[in-house]
């Protein structure tokens, strides 16, 4: 598969960053729980993982991490496997909010301006990337 490098200015606020050559490492799913759902949240994260053996899962946070505004599970998974884990999500998420961002080595651009969701959307406290 042929690498993604454009070069061309990536525009945010009054910010300009020129990026010479991102490269999309991966994507990250994160599924967002409470306490109420956090066994609907651990069913979902077993069965993705044995359905789509090629994810890497996280730790389940009972805790805010990042710019998560929810408790959350990370799962990892490279750029190959996007379409895969989005049709599997979108049939069997049982109702949980799911962010997806790609890993391209800029984290604020990465969780403010490449973020796609299932579900419910979130306001990202994006000073804590």
């Amino acid at each position: 598969m042929p690498s993604f490098t454009p070069q061309l200015p990536i525009v945010y606020g009054n910010h300009q960053e020129v990026i010479s050559s991102p490269r999309l490492k991966g994507w990250h799913a994160h599924i967002y729980f409470n306490d109420l759902t956090e066994q609907t949240a651990q069913r979902v994260i077993n069965d993705i993982a044995l359905e789509i053996t090629d994810l890497r899962q996280g730790q389940l946070h009972r805790q805010l991490v990042g710019p998560h505004p929810c408790w959350s599970c990370q799962l990892y998974f490279k750029p190959h496997l996007l379409s895969d884990v989005v049709t599997w999500l979108t049939f069997n998420r049982k109702g949980l909010t799911i962010l997806f961002h790609p890993i391209s080595g800029n984290d604020l651009l990465d969780h403010k301006d490449r973020v796609f969701w299932m579900g419910d959307v979130k306001d990202l406290n994006l000073e804590n990337l």
